[in-house]
């Protein structure tokens, strides 16, 4: 069915639409002359997802369930919030700012933005409340044109760069820094290969299992704030004999500020990475019921809670630790405020808490990973599109799964320990960060097309200032990394050219440039053909796109049969 936005824009709103489209079951569309927009209703309780017809299905009955409640949605955010960072990076922030004052000054600049990208991801989250994989939609709806460009690009580096291997090598090293146990190389990839397997299995077993563990998690990783706030404090109030004076670092607080702009300017960078999670839930949006309203109050609940306790933490360190101590640190900085406070032996066991932090880091990672590659493969612009969305035999995301798992695994063993390592860390973050710009600016480009189209508001909206500003520190993340390091150009976390992982990172970018010409381009031009999208609906219930080959005498005929989403118009054809 095809009318114009004037005539039935009422009725794509109406509350008798039923899940998948009007109430016949059938999607509508909304033709204005330039683009194609379809509204369906997904089984999440949420309003109509608008979209171009180019975008994935909606799935009006998600084959992944809708078992994200308010609390596991919570914990969602809160396992990635507390990775490793509050427990190690305050060493390295005393180092490039140089005094306590600016130290406790960066981290409510880090709240700041992340409460700016939440607002920003729930008006995106409003206009497709029943799409899951976050930037996987946003940028697909964002930029239409080329056709499929940005579906192609951002769904090859989410492939590619989707692994988790680095939680996998700081969980190994708290092990055997346990033990007491100097690690050889292979030794060191053996245990976290354990660990990634091990961390697996419940996302690919169970998905309820899953979130009663991620939760279980929040709750650890919560304590385990707690036994660095609770004694920090009980020092400042002079209650530890270990630390005779714990006010000394809060005298002349500002005292070795550095003014080096890299240093200050790097310092930014990290926070804000520290900070990174409070994304978390967004990439599960179509297995929450209500999602804007639960994703409004968990997300930031999540990211203004952990705020306070990261302050509250650093303040503890730098009551029991003095500057020499925490910069000099060669172990995680909590292990060493444990060992002041409580001894050795008590130190190290704690060292588990942490080592549980970064586990459960794995876990939420794995479970926005696989969210994004399943949507990224609803495209249909990858080849093998079943492979992708399957949820075969338990209702878990399997395919997207396994590529999380062969990804990692090639990381983690591939590239010896050290410089190489380092560098492919270092190169997954610089494309996420340019992408990240895209899919902000992308924004503006949804408003304006939806206002041509005279849509509705969405449920929720950001305000334009804070849109900017988050586009503003977005831009700065992918600004700094082309600054040199004061220490030379060489001084990088990988050893060489500082500029080399960003540099791999738009070339991995232009690759994918690259194949999309060549994919929608040059090789229909030479074959006498047309790419089309045709929905398939697997058994277990998954929907998705893939891309197939008309040939030009077949256009017409093929375009008679199929809506424009790619629905056969024909019933008996809409199964795969």
């Amino acid at each position: 069915m095809e009318t114009s936005i004037e005539e039935k824009d009422a009725e794509l709103f109406s509350p008798q639409i039923s899940p998948g489209g009007n109430h016949f079951g059938q999607p509508e569309f909304y033709i204005d002359g330039q683009v194609n927009f379809v509204g369906e209703v997904g089984g999440n309780g949420a309003q109509a997802t608008i979209q171009d017809v180019s975008g994935a299905p909606v799935e009006s009955t998600n084959p992944l369930g809708y078992s994200v409640g308010w609390w596991s949605a919570l914990f969602l955010n809160i396992t990635m919030l507390i990775g490793t960072g509050i427990f190690s990076f305050p060493s390295s922030l005393l180092k490039s700012l140089g005094s306590v004052g600016l130290c406790l000054l960066y981290w409510p600049i880090g709240l700041a933005i992340s409460l700016a990208g939440i607002s920003v991801f729930l008006e995106f989250t409003a206009y497709f409340p029943s799409r899951s994989g976050a930037a996987v939609v946003w940028l697909e709806q964002a930029y239409k044109k080329p056709k499929y460009f940005f579906p192609v690009a951002y769904a090859v580096q989410t492939v590619i760069l989707n692994f988790v291997s680095s939680n996998c090598v700081v969980v190994s090293s708290y092990i055997f820094r346990m033990t007491d146990h100097t690690p050889s190389d292979w030794e060191s990839k053996g245990v976290s290969l354990a660990v990634l397997t091990i961390v697996a299995l419940p996302l690919i077993i169970s998905t309820n299992w899953t979130l009663r563990l991620s939760n279980f998690f929040g709750v650890v990783k919560l304590v385990t704030l707690f036994l660095i706030i609770v004694p920090g404090f009980v020092a400042l109030g002079g209650g530890f004999k270990s630390v005779p004076n714990p006010k000394a670092n809060f005298h002349n607080a500002f005292e070795g500020t550095r003014g080096n702009g890299y240093s200050l300017s790097n310092a930014l960078v990290n926070i804000i990475f520290s900070y990174g999670g409070f994304d978390n839930s967004f990439k599960v949006a179509n297995e929450i019921q209500n999602p804007i309203k639960t994703i409004r109050k968990t997300a930031n609940t999540a990211v203004i809670g952990i705020a306070i306790l990261y302050m509250l933490c650093n303040i503890s360190y730098f009551a029991v630790l003095t500057k020499e101590e925490i910069r000099g640190s060669t172990e995680v900085t909590a292990t060493l405020f444990w060992h002041k406070i409580f001894g050795e032996k008590a130190a190290k066991g704690l060292t588990i808490l942490p080592v549980l932090s970064a586990a459960s880091n794995i876990l939420s990672t794995m479970v926005g990973h696989s969210r994004m590659i399943r949507e990224a493969g609803r495209q249909g612009v990858l080849p093998w599109p079943k492979f992708w969305v399957t949820t075969w035999p338990f209702g878990t995301p399997t395919g997207a799964m396994a590529v999380v798992w062969i990804t990692s695994f090639i990381i983690i063993v591939a590239p010896p320990a050290g410089s190489a390592f380092n560098f492919i860390v270092a190169l997954q973050n610089y494309p996420e960060s340019f992408f990240l710009v895209l899919t902000t600016a992308g924004l503006f480009l949804i408003r304006r097309d939806r206002k041509r189209l005279n849509l509705p508001r969405p449920e929720n909206r950001s305000w334009t200032i804070v849109a900017m500003f988050y586009l503003a520190a977005n831009i700065f993340l992918v600004v700094m990394p082309w600054i040199p390091p004061a220490g030379g150009i060489n001084d990088s976390s990988f050893g060489f050219f500082y500029g080399a992982s960003a540099l791999a990172g738009m070339g991995i970018v232009l690759t994918c440039g690259v194949y999309f010409i060549v994919y929608s381009k040059v090789l229909p031009k030479w074959g006498g053909y047309q790419l089309r999208q045709v929905v398939i609906r697997l058994e277990e219930g998954s929907v998705t796109h893939k891309l197939i080959k008309i040939k030009n005498e077949d256009l017409d005929d093929w375009d008679f049969k199929h809506d424009p989403s790619g629905n056969s118009l024909n019933e008996n054809q809409h199964h795969a």
